[in-house]
């Protein structure tokens, strides 16, 4: 029976291919689409032998709206348990893609405990009612935003609001932002990504979702982002600082900007320099416009330095957006956390507004998040294993590897990009080779910008882990000759 759910699941997937040839294929550079010649092989190869899995993956394809970046899906996933996946064939993997949402890793026992605690006591709180679980995180969240003294009381980031996802917190802070400034324009980043919500898309800066979708906001204006490796400014490798000005000099010219919007670590990665941050915040107060840092899946002490990514640039935002991980990768939860001087513009107003915006259940989630990150020491882990990853990495580049162009990242957020040798061209089609032969071999991550590897481990992961991952990328690398 397993060979008719085989051939069904290749015919599908091959007809899905010829039906799209007359229009434009999705951009293999914004993420491992589902319609490739390389996923087909390698669910031919690895994944459609198992009768079990071809099943569930036909009725996949049978019940869920076909999309370039999910559905038909790859493969089945039936448990997760720390930094592993284990597959409908019993397969182990090792996740370093995770969506971002397992900075505590998957199955998290303590974030387990308090959701099934919460459930016996507090399970739903109507929106005209608050409960002690969602102060206590809201009150943990505005501690943890102000490490220090803050002198002026209405810059604190002191007023929260939640939702259950970081797209709808990223809607709630460019609303925020309207009121506060009486404006509607904005600056964002090519490349970027803030949710695949219409008004997101509008702000973020990848095609595949935002090409053939109609009109988009009025008003969203996409810069180049900071990128020495690859720089629209030409700085030579070595960031002159041209791409923050730049940003300035819109705001100026523009005369209206209402809010500059964007990662403050990209998810390439790219760490830009501490003046970076600090010259388009001096732009923004100049010309009144706010900052949003969205922090949605590389906060919650992924950098190994803070618990929070844009503490390493001693820049605050005028409006932080967390999400993802904060749900312990197990709850939809994300937050706003906004200045206090934004609170009395706000008021009028019904920013949120979400059915389930005090979640009792996932606010005790974020709660046991918050709490298991500082009680084992997962922001160090994070430093010292990512700092491993990178030196054992970096002996790579154009050496042992000769497609290896460069390695980055901070903490447990680590980059190795590849690069045609000679032209520095985009290594795309090697780079989707390269990840399904490590999925093969035991290890998902995701390829960000067509030639990143992109590896976002949980902060839970052991240096024998790790070192476990660098084995399968360098076997994966010496398969193909890279």
């Amino acid at each position: 029976m397993y060979k008719r759910y085989v051939a069904g699941s290749v015919r599908r997937s091959l007809a899905a291919r010829r039906s799209l040839q007359s229009d434009p294929q999705p951009d293999r550079s914004e993420g491992d689409i589902n319609l490739s010649g390389n996923r087909t092989a390698f669910m031919k190869r690895h994944v459609l032998s198992s009768a079990k899995t071809a099943a569930v993956l036909d009725e996949d394809a049978k019940y869920f709206l076909h999309q370039t970046l999910s559905s038909p899906c790859m493969n089945v996933v039936e448990d997760c348990d720390g930094v592993y996946l284990r597959d409908a064939a019993g397969a182990r993997i090792l996740d370093f893609h995770g969506n971002s949402v397992h900075q505590v890793g998957h199955k998290n026992p303590h974030v387990i405990a308090a959701i099934k605690r919460q459930l016996d006591e507090l399970p739903f709180s109507p929106r005209r009612y608050t409960n002690t679980t969602a102060v206590a995180l809201a009150k943990k969240l505005v501690e943890l935003a102000n490490p220090g003294e803050v002198e002026d009381e209405s810059e604190r980031l002191s007023r929260v609001l939640f939702c259950p996802g970081g797209t709808g917190a990223i809607g709630m802070a460019m609303k925020l932002a309207r009121v506060a400034t009486g404006r509607h324009k904005t600056i964002s980043m090519w490349g970027s990504f803030h949710g695949a919500s219409l008004d997101c898309v509008s702000i973020g800066g990848e095609a595949v979702f935002r090409k053939n979708i109609g009109p988009l906001l009025p008003g969203a204006n996409l810069v180049p982002p900071a990128n020495e490796q690859r720089c629209s400014f030409n700085c030579g490798g070595d960031c002159n600082l041209s791409c923050a000005r730049y940003v300035a000099e819109v705001m100026e010219n523009e005369g209206d900007i209402s809010a500059v919007i964007a990662e403050p670590i990209r998810c390439l990665p790219y760490v830009p320099k501490k003046e970076y941050w600090q010259l388009i915040r001096a732009a923004c107060d100049k010309h009144g416009a706010l900052l949003i840092f969205d922090e949605i899946p590389n906060s919650l002490g992924r950098t190994g330095q803070s618990i929070f990514t844009h503490h390493l640039f001693s820049v605050t935002p005028d409006i932080l957006v967390l999400g993802k991980g904060l749900g312990g990768g197990i709850f939809p939860l994300a937050a706003m956390v906004a200045k206090e001087k934004y609170n009395a513009a706000a008021q009028s107003h019904a920013l949120g507004h979400y059915t389930h915006e005090k979640s009792p259940v996932g606010c005790a989630a974020g709660l046991a998040t918050l709490e298991y990150i500082e009680s084992h020491g997962l922001i160090e882990n994070a430093r010292i294993i990512g700092d491993h990853a990178v030196a054992e990495l970096s002996g790579w580049v154009s050496r042992k590897h000769k497609y290896v162009s460069s390695v980055r990242g901070v903490g447990l957020l680590v980059g190795v990009e590849l690069s045609v040798p000679g032209s520095g061209e985009k290594a795309v089609d090697e780079a989707e080779k390269v990840l399904y032969r490590c999925l093969e071999l035991g290890l998902s991550f995701k390829v960000t910008a067509g030639c990143i590897l992109t590896l976002c481990p949980p902060l839970t992961i052991t240096k024998e882990q790790m070192d476990t991952a660098i084995g399968i990328i360098d076997q994966a690398l010496t398969d193909f000759g890279l």
